[in-house]
C-alpha cells in the first residue's frame, strides 16, 4: 500500500508539473511572441504593459478554461467508462452533449442573450443537458436496477434525437445564427469572460473532489454488481451519484467550450492502460492528462494554420480519432 500511495504520488507530480509546463506554453504561443520564460519577468511588475494586458486578458482566461473543460471531460469519462464497464463510452455517449448542444441553438436562435447577457449561452446549455439528464434516468428509473445497457441505449437515442433537433433549429436559423451555431458546435476555448472562467474551474475542481466519494464504489462495481452488492455497495445509490456528476461535467463543459470530442474517450482510457484500473490513481491521473490534452490540442489549433484558428474540437477530433484507431489496431484482446 505504501509503495502504490508513493509511486501514485509520484506519478499524480509528474502529471501536474507537464501540466504547469503545457500551460506555459498556453501562455507563450501567439503572434505577440512572448517567450516561455519571459512570462514571470512580464507578470511580476503588473499591470502596464501590452505584453500583460495579452496574458491576463486574453491567454490566461483560454488557458485556465481548457484546463477546466479538459480535465472535466476526461473526468467525466473516467466516471461512465467505470460505471459501465466498457472502455468505448464517452461524456457524450449519453446524449448530454446533444441537449446542452440544442439549448445553446435555441438561445441563439431566439436571442435569450441579448435579454440576460452573456450568463445566457452556460444557463441555456445547462438547460438542456440537465433536461436529458432527467429523460435519460426517468425513463430508467422504473427498472428494479437502473441497468447500464438500457440506459446507455436510451441516451444514444436521445443524442440522435437532439442532433436531428439541432439540425432543424440550423436549416431554420439566418446566416449570422447558423454561423454562431456551427463555431460553437465545433469547440472553442476563446472565451475572456472572468465570471465564467471562475464557474467553469470552480466546477470541474468540485466534480473532481465529488467523484472521490466514489472511487471505492468503481473499483468494487469493476468486479460486477452482484459482488460490489456482497462487498457492501449500494449499487443503485453509488450508480446515480456517478451518473449526476458525469453529467454534470458534461454539461458544464459544453456550455462553456462547445462540443469537443474525445477528451472523454481517449484519455481515460490510456490512463488506465499506465496506472491500471484502480480509480483511487485513476480519477486524478484523467483529470490531470485530460487538461494536459486539451491545452495541446488548443495549442495546434492556434498555430497549424497562424494567424487563423482552427476550433479545438477539429484537432481533438483528428488527434483523438487517430490515436484511438491504431490503440486498438496494436490490440490484440478484445477491448
Amino acid at each position: 500500500m505504501k509503495a502504490n500511495a508513493r509511486s501514485w504520488g509520484l506519478f499524480s507530480l509528474g502529471l501536474f508539473v507537464l501540466l504547469v509546463l503545457t500551460a506555459g506554453l498556453s501562455l507563450s504561443v501567439g503572434s505577440a511572441g512572448i517567450g516561455f520564460f519571459d512570462i514571470p519577468g512580464i507578470i511580476a511588475p503588473g499591470p502596464g504593459s501590452a505584453e500583460y494586458g495579452i496574458l491576463m486578458g486574453i491567454r490566461l482566461p483560454r488557458t485556465l478554461l481548457g484546463v477546466a473543460m479538459g480535465g472535466a471531460l476526461s473526468l467525466a469519462g473516467t466516471l461512465l467508462q467505470g460505471m459501465f464497464k466498457n472502455p468505448l463510452v464517452e461524456p457524450y455517449t449519453l446524449g448530454i452533449s446533444g441537449g446542452a448542444s440544442l439549448g445553446i441553438c435555441v438561445n441563439i436562435l431566439f436571442k435569450l442573450y441579448t435579454v440576460i447577457g452573456i450568463i445566457a449561452y452556460p444557463l441555456s446549455g445547462f438547460a438542456g443537458a440537465t433536461l436529458v439528464i432527467f429523460l435519460v434516468y426517468g425513463l430508467n428509473r422504473n427498472t428494479r436496477h437502473i441497468r447500464s445497457n438500457r440506459m446507455l441505449l436510451t441516451g444514444v437515442m436521445i443524442s440522435y434525437v437532439a442532433s436531428s433537433l439541432v439540425m432543424l433549429l440550423m436549416a431554420l436559423a439566418g446566416t449570422n445564427d447558423l454561423q454562431t451555431i456551427v463555431l460553437w458546435i465545433m469547440g472553442s476555448l476563446d472565451e475572456p469572460d472572468t465570471t465564467l472562467i471562475r464557474m467553469a474551474l470552480m466546477g470541474s475542481v468540485a466534480g473532481l473532489f465529488l467523484s472521490y466519494f466514489f472511487c471505492f464504489d468503481l473499483n468494487a462495481l469493476a468486479l460486477g454488481e452482484e459482488e460490489a452488492a456482497n462487498l457492501g455497495v449500494n449499487t443503485a445509490w453509488a450508480r446515480k451519484g456517478i451518473f449526476f456528476i458525469a453529467s454534470f461535467l458534461t454539461g458544464l463543459s459544453v456550455s462553456m467550450a462547445g462540443v469537443i470530442m474525445f477528451v472523454g474517450l481517449i484519455v481515460p482510457h490510456f490512463m488506465r492502460l499506465i496506472t491500471g484500473p484502480d480509480h483511487r490513481i485513476l480519477l486524478i491521473a484523467s483529470y490531470l492528462g485530460g487538461a494536459v490534452f486539451l491545452l495541446i490540442c488548443d495549442v495546434i489549433a492556434r498555430t497549424v494554420i497562424a494567424p487563423l484558428e482552427l476550433p479545438v474540437g477539429v484537432i481533438t477530433g483528428i488527434i483523438g480519432g487517430v490515436v484511438f484507431i491504431w490503440a486498438i489496431s496494436r490490440k490484440k484482446e478484445d477491448l
